[in-house]
């Protein structure tokens, strides 16, 4: 197979553009060690993405594919070429089979941790648990989970050694097998190891040779701890590809193909480029294409937005993954695969997320300075203590007394328990966080993009007015035009009969009906010959709108709305106006929103006055109109580049790009799946309120999170300097440890309270 460039055409031989897949990155240090080292060939130049686990690389000629993979493992890590957006389907045509699961070994290692852990530290802290030889069975327990379930954290800590670097996982890995370590040494060779050995409760600061203490306890916990928080990360990066799944699963699964006058049903995957399809009522699109017979009205709103219909006939494009709402449609293919309009949205999705900054986790921050001090401490302690005099015991007990007090157990805790509860509090408040990513983001907005249509307002059309002619009765009106209208399948239709049917009561069977093409409907109820459609129709009748009627039109067209004309028994009696309304909240959500110190932008693929109504009916003054679908990703990069940043919130497939290249992407939960997908906080209620809401839990969480990082790295702090000097017995090592541990824990359970 040739390489793929990040669009899945071959990469060319003489330099060009690839992305390749990353495999063994277990922080944000890990990405930046990869890019510099990609960086480093002459004529590169790479990012990578730790959340999505890509690297966008551009690299001259003479360099090839193999040459960035074999950089890439030279680092300690895999890299492969993804494949094309359109190998997800067999040779067939069906879907491929679902890949394995990813997050299995993270979870099995996970769950022995937490199995095998719990009674470890329960003994450890219980005194009354402490029965004869109890130590032994903690040592029986706690070794699978520093050795098995910590293997990621050993084998993390030994790429980075080899390449002369120090993560959070060196100091986990160091800690944890110091803490195994000495326990051995002291059950084996010290007094620990003595039947009826307990941990007292004794409050001293005094130096001890560590013979008699043992430390399965931290050793254990850290490790639990640390992978709880490395899954539920891992199980949020996992949805980073879901947005491009679910996008080309909107697709047509199968087509039926003209072939030679006959119909043949065909998996949509081996549909070619010139093929001629039919398109039956209710149906999708197999792909793009241009309609050869038939005419009809297409629902786009799946891709678009925009909830009006679009009338094709002979000759018109049509867009792959749209519905067919009215008649028969042949259409002849113009573009399948990689070239379709929905695969160019699914790579806008991926190239959005790929080029998203590599969020640097603070512990990773501070842990780039912070492992290297509590090493060089640790082997100074050693010396230390070893060169004074002090003894070997003496100076292993202070060595190993730094590693376990530094190792981060407070730390393990402080993001996990944060997001939890506060993941967990937003659920109950309709509020879906995907994952800490998130939270860096929400701080630093200043702006945030409103998508019109079912977001600001209802994204279905409604009755607004109805404007009868002089001596006209409205109840009439509706009883008539909703008859006709009722007994059509086109989506402004089926608005005007559902109102008619709300307001007027049961509606008449038409005697006799009709669909004029491109125009409307005509038949005839209760005796009356009914026409109801574009004023044009009814001027084919010589049904000319009086100036009352002429009036209503020119009002419903200057605020971007559709007007209907209804006539019967040769008059012009009605004008009624179609609408997609604003959603009752969404004045008050415009209103928090700006309390939050943010400015809202309408954007939309609508016209200019119907986007101007909206804006002005919410109070919206900075208003984006008549944007295709692909220029909604081009309109945030925009004001990104003004030195904003950006939240999006919107709820349609044609938003989803636009979602994910966001700094913040919110998606309404009662959009579609593509979206849900590519935005980072899902609003499960659908009410623009809670956008609010949202940025104002995820501002609250991340402030808890920073706080515990701080007390959990100052109480480490504090404590490294009574290590070294030999002053911490394991019982206030243990109790300062669960200290923090609690207070981490308690910090974080105050968002339970946020309303």
């Amino acid at each position: 197979m040739s390489p793929l460039t990040g669009d899945g055409t071959p990469a060319a031989p003489g330099g060009g553009e690839i992305e390749l897949s990353i495999g063994g990155m277990t922080c944000a240090s890990c990405a930046n060690r990869i890019e510099r080292k990609l960086n480093r060939l002459d004529g590169v130049t790479a990012t990578v993405n730790y959340a999505t686990e890509k690297a966008k690389v551009t690299y001259a000629a003479g360099i090839g594919p193999d040459d960035l993979v074999a950089q890439v493992e030279q680092a300690g890590y895999t890299a492969k070429l993804p494949p094309a957006p359109d190998e997800d389907t067999d040779a067939d045509g069906g879907a491929r089979p679902p890949e394995a699961d990813e997050l299995r070994p993270l979870r099995e290692r996970l769950i022995t941790s937490v199995v095998l852990g719990v009674p470890v530290v329960a003994m450890a802290m219980i005194p009354a648990l402490q029965f004869t030889n109890w130590q032994w069975l903690s040592l029986t327990l706690a070794a699978p989970v520093v050795i098995y379930a910590g293997w990621p954290f050993h084998r993390a800590a030994w790429t980075n050694l080899r390449h002369g670097t120090a993560t959070m996982d060196t100091l986990v890995s160091m800690g944890t097998l110091a803490a195994l370590g000495w326990s051995l040494w002291a059950l084996f060779f010290g007094a620990a190891g003595t039947p009826g050995m307990t941990h007292p409760f004794a409050f001293t600061i005094e130096r001890t040779d560590g013979s008699g203490n043992i430390y399965l306890e931290a050793a254990a916990g850290v490790t639990a701890f640390i992978l709880a928080g490395r899954y539920f990360e891992a199980r949020s990066k996992r949805r980073a590809g879901a947005a491009l799944r679910a996008l080309l699963e909107l697709g047509a699964k199968d087509v039926a193909v003209l072939r030679d006058g006959r119909e043949v049903r065909l998996p949509a995957g081996r549909l070619k480029a010139g093929d001629r399809f039919v398109v039956r009522p209710g149906e999708k699109i197999a792909t793009d294409g241009v309609v050869e017979e038939g005419s009809s009205a297409v629902d786009a709103s799946m891709l678009t937005g925009e909830p009006v219909p679009v009338e094709v006939r002979p000759g018109d494009a049509v867009v792959g993954a749209t519905v067919n709402a009215g008649g028969r449609l042949v259409v002849r293919a113009t573009r399948i695969g990689a070239d379709t309009q929905l695969a160019q949205m699914a790579r806008l999705v991926e190239e959005a997320q790929t080029g998203k900054a590599a969020v640097q986790r603070l512990a990773d921050r501070v842990s780039g300075v912070f492992v290297p001090i509590v090493i060089a401490l640790a082997v100074g302690t050693l010396g230390f203590w070893l060169g004074t005099g002090g003894g070997a015991g003496a100076a292993f007990t202070a060595a190993v007394a730094v590693l376990i007090i530094a190792c981060p157990c407070a730390l393990g805790l402080a993001t996990p328990t944060a997001l939890l509860v506060g993941t967990g509090r937003g659920a109950q408040l309709g509020i879906l966080i995907k994952g800490p990513e998130v939270l860096e983001s929400t701080r630093a907005v200043d702006t945030v993009v409103l998508d019109k249509t079912g977001t600001v307002t209802e994204g279905r059309m409604t009755l607004t007015e109805v404007v009868t002619a002089e001596g006209e009765q409205e109840a009439q009106v509706l009883r008539l035009a909703g008859a006709l209208e009722h007994a059509s399948e086109h989506p402004i239709a089926r608005a005007v009969a559902r109102s008619a049917a709300e307001r007027a009561g049961d509606l008449p069977v038409p005697e006799d009906f009709a669909n004029v093409e491109g125009l409307g409907v005509q038949g005839v109820v209760d005796g009356h010959a009914v026409l109801v459609g574009r004023p044009r129709l009814l001027a084919e009748w010589s049904q000319h709108l009086p100036a009352e009627l002429e009036r209503a039109l020119r009002r419903a067209q200057d605020t971007g709305r559709t007007a209907i004309a209804v006539g019967w028994d040769g008059r012009a009696r009605a004008i009624l106006t179609v609408a997609d309304t604003v959603k009752p909240t969404s004045a008050q959500a415009v209103r928090d929103l700006r309390a939050l110190g943010l400015t809202p932008v309408l954007l939309t693929g609508d016209n200019e006055a119907a986007a101007r109504a909206v804006a002005d009916e919410v109070g919206i003054s900075e208003v984006i109109a008549e944007v295709l679908p692909a220029g909604k990703v081009d309109v945030v990069k925009r004001l990104q580049d003004q030195g904003r940043t950006v939240a999006m919130v919107g709820d349609g497939v044609n938003d989803a790009a636009a979602l994910a290249q966001a700094d913040l992407g919110l998606a309404m939960g009662t959009g579609t799946d593509v979206a849900i997908e590519a935005a980072d906080l899902t609003l499960v209620r659908g009410d623009l309120r809670v956008a609010a809401d949202a940025i104002r839990l995820s501002r609250r969480t991340l402030r808890t999170i920073k706080g515990n990082l701080f007390w959990a790295f100052a109480y480490n702090v504090a404590a490294l300097p009574l290590a070294a000097l030999g002053l911490l017995n394991p019982m206030i090592a243990g109790a300062a440890m669960a200290f923090s541990s609690v207070f981490v824990v308690s910090n974080s359970l105050r968002l339970r309270r946020f309303r």
